[in-house]
């Protein structure tokens, strides 16, 4: 017999529901605690220069990059359900933030001003994944498939390989668009701009971070090359020769802050805060999923989306920028022994400690390095062999990453989304506006019925019809069923039955109840019955509703395919007879 949970138990049950995390954090275990400051060390030295390097990609000072990081490690220790998850800027919503943001009046050339409209479209960010989260919308994420989000990725990647070359060869472009970044870097070069020291204190610190992560995996390659660019930068005089340096930072903690945006500003933030939602949330879901598994957990949609939001808020309240998971850090924080949430916290705190006591830890960083470590993100952002994959064993997929990727190149980030959404979209319109349709036959040695184009020489029942249509019937694809049905009826001698095996048919709306009404009525003045065998139990329902009845007959809806065949042969006498070969000698291909 076991006894019922004491107050304690009950009280962190109650915890666990609205911040998992921090529930969690009152359940440790003493033993995870040097694992978890391991892992937190390490993951600090990733997460400040690539903070860093993210907030520059976003249009914002690199200061906002530590901020955001500190909050949103905090924010998801609280409130998120996974242990070993880790939040932080993202290269992939760098672009979007950018986006967003500098087209809004000032926002490109007061950098106060960029902060602001960053902080405003992280609250948003986040109230619409806590909003979304909690009313249950998960099922955002399944707006981009897989082959768009590939699109989408590498027409990212690409974009953010553009826009930090002329940074990684040390001068700036004033452009807009990808073609304008393209012209621009190669005028910049033409014109002999570039900046000897720069090229190579970026180039070698780019090809180091490839190297590094290629042979040996486990090393920290960002840390590495941020020590060894510092030191060259003061052994070089790097500053000295036009290489820009990043700078002291600002010493001390953000304040809590409200942005103050004005109305004009709301409506292009929420187009962003949307835009990043989607592709955050799809991101995180599929990180989660990912890390979950390989610990034997499940991943709770709903909590995952209030955590982010929560982070996000946080973020926003403190001068911080939009946020989403980080499939690499995750990585670093799972390989380092990370246990809980622990670990995000020491990271929060190490990089308090910087910002507090050591500001001047990075003044000599190079920025063509915080360009080259941007670069190596947009790298692991694209799916080249995905794409390759694509090509060859579906086209239609492959053109609908191309068609995002397009989007994201041609139009621009948010645009590309767009894009991308309405793609995944219309590519499942398109399925059930055209979906698979055929007729079945009896193979030999297999059971059951099968379709005539994978057996040829399946046995056909004279005088009946077995047609199968691979979706729900609705108002788009009506006219290819009844268009379907009608050619099915109409060879010469006519079919007495024609058996719609519908178990893929799981929905038949008023347009489709109306077309078999008036298909029905046609059929039947030929002699042709419609019959439906495996209808499923919902569907029947509304066929009934929809009186249907009336003219189909109500003895002509069978449980299965086998007892409609079994049917027709005890009424007709009709017996299986082999496929009727086609005359080689015809034109046609008829018999």
């Amino acid at each position: 017999m076991t006894g019922r949970p004491g107050p304690a138990a009950g009280r962190l049950g109650r915890l666990a529901t609205v911040a998992p995390g921090l529930a969690g954090l009152m359940d440790y275990k003493a033993r995870w605690l040097p694992k978890d400051l391991v892992a937190g060390l390490v993951l600090t030295a990733l997460l400040v220069p690539q903070g860093m390097a993210y907030a520059q990609l976003a249009g914002l000072p690199p200061i906002t990059g530590l901020y955001t990081s500190i909050l949103c490690l905090v924010g998801y220790a609280i409130f998120g359900p996974s242990r070993i998850l880790v939040l932080g800027p993202d290269s992939s919503l760098g672009p979007m933030i950018a986006a967003t943001i500098l087209p809004l009046a000032a926002a490109d050339g007061d950098p106060g001003r960029a902060v602001v409209l960053a902080s405003a479209l992280a609250i948003l960010t986040g109230l619409i994944m806590v909003a979304a989260g909690v009313g249950g919308f998960g099922f955002i994420a399944d707006l981009i498939s897989k082959p768009t989000m590939i699109g989408y990725m590498n027409g990212l990647a690409l974009t953010i390989l553009v826009g930090q070359l002329p940074k990684l060869f040390g001068f700036s472009v004033d452009a807009e668009g990808f073609l304008g970044e393209v012209l621009g870097f190669v005028r910049g070069v033409a014109g002999g701009a570039t900046v000897p020291a720069a090229v190579a204190v970026g180039g070698l610190g780019l090809g180091l971070i490839i190297l590094l992560t290629r042979i040996l995996p486990k090393v920290p390659a960002v840390l590495v090359v941020v020590v060894l660019s510092i030191a060259a930068a003061v052994a070089f005089g790097l500053g000295e020769r036009g290489v820009d340096l990043v700078g002291e930072l600002p010493q001390g903690f953000p304040p809590l802050t409200i942005p103050a945006i004005g109305i004009s500003d709301l409506a292009l933030l929420l187009a962003g805060a949307v835009g990043i939602a989607v592709v955050a949330l799809a991101d995180t879901i599929s990180t989660a999923s990912a890390f979950a598994a390989r610990a034997g957990r499940t991943v709770d949609g709903g909590r995952e989306m209030t955590a982010i939001g929560a982070a996000n808020i946080g973020a926003g309240l403190f001068q911080g920028f939009p946020v989403s998971t980080s499939g690499s850090r995750t990585a670093v924080a799972e390989q380092a022994g990370a246990k809980t949430q622990l670990t995000g916290l020491v990271g929060a705190v190490a990089i308090t400690l910087i910002l507090l006591f050591a500001p001047g830890l990075l003044r000599d960083l190079p920025q063509p390095t915080l360009a080259a470590v941007v670069i190596a993100a947009s790298f692991s952002l694209s799916d080249l062999p995905g794409t390759v994959r694509l090509f060859r064993i579906r086209r239609s997929e492959f053109w609908l990453s191309i068609a995002a990727f397009l989007g994201v190149v041609g139009l621009g980030v948010l645009p590309g989304i767009a894009v991308a959404v309405v793609l995944s979209i219309g590519n499942v319109f398109r399925r059930a506006w055209w979906p698979y349709q055929t007729t079945l036959g009896r193979a030999a040695g297999v059971p059951g019925f099968h379709d005539v184009r994978s057996y040829p020489d399946a046995d056909r029942l004279p005088g009946c019809v077995i047609f199968r249509f691979d979706a729900p019937l609705f108002f788009a694809n009506t006219r290819t069923f009844r268009e379907q049905v009608t050619d099915l009826a109409a060879v010469d001698p006519p079919p007495s039955w024609v058996i719609i095996a519908a178990e893929p048919i799981t929905d038949v709306d008023t347009t489709a109840a109306d077309m078999l009404h008036d298909l029905d009525t046609v059929l039947n003045e030929r002699g042709v019955h419609l019959v439906f065998a495996e209808l499923k139990d919902p569907v029947r329902r509304k066929i009934d509703r929809y009186e249907l009845t009336r003219t189909i007959d109500p003895s002509h809806f069978f449980p299965t395919v086998e007892a409609a065949v079994d049917a027709f042969r005890a009424t007709s006498g009709a017996d299986w007879r082999p496929a009727v070969k086609a005359d080689p000698d015809r034109q046609d291909g008829r018999p």
